[in-house]
């Protein structure tokens, strides 16, 4: 049998082996997703800051933390089967100073796309869920956000500049009172990242 037959016959049986289990719900209630591109710069402070959650997480069990590089349906898709989400991103802004940290449900936010044309091919995570949903799909019933403004998180770098690695540990405090504050917004809640 040749390697590509052994795989596939691997993947026949497991598939077989998920169909004949039971919908059984999701160990974690809560997932934690760093957003972003670690090249880029700021862009993934994302991923700095979940990184650090997790290290201080490790022992707890019902909560995930994954870093992403994903947006729209695709991001939605991680999203299926958990009660709450915290997601963590670069915001660019031309009005908050780069370092900042903000908290803001999701559904407060402004979708980029409203007067837009989208297309699935390019399309919000507000998008994304509304179409999930419409689909009933199991999706969150809390998405928070937690941004930390940057005015340069395109620079092809691995390193944060200097103001947003030291919003870092601010953050990171952030999403942990979040997650163990029963989901109590931060005092400097923003709609207009």
């Amino acid at each position: 049998m040749s390697a590509s037959q052994v795989l596939t016959e691997t993947a026949r049986s497991q598939a077989a082996d998920r169909s004949r289990l039971p919908d059984l719900p999701n160990p974690c209630s809560t997932l934690v997703v760093g957003l972003g591109n670690p090249i880029l710069g700021d862009d993934g402070i994302g991923w700095v800051v979940a990184n650090r959650v997790r290290q201080v997480l490790k022992d707890r069990q019902d909560v995930n933390v994954e870093c992403l590089s994903l947006g729209g349906l695709s991001l939605m898709e991680q999203l299926v089967g958990y009660h709450r989400v915290l997601l963590i991103d670069a915001i660019s802004s031309t009005t908050s100073a780069p370092g900042e940290v903000y908290s803001s449900s999701l559904e407060n936010l402004e979708d980029p796309s409203r007067g837009h044309t989208s297309s699935s091919h390019d399309t919000t995570l507000q998008n994304a869920l509304q179409v999930g949903r419409s689909l009933n799909v199991d999706l969150p019933e809390e998405i928070i956000v937690v941004g930390v403004t940057t005015n340069q998180s395109f620079d092809f770098s691995e390193n944060l500049s200097p103001s947003v690695a030291a919003a870092v540990p601010q953050a990171v405090q952030l999403v942990i009172n979040l997650l163990t504050e029963n989901g109590s917004m931060h005092p400097k809640e923003r709609s207009d990242l």
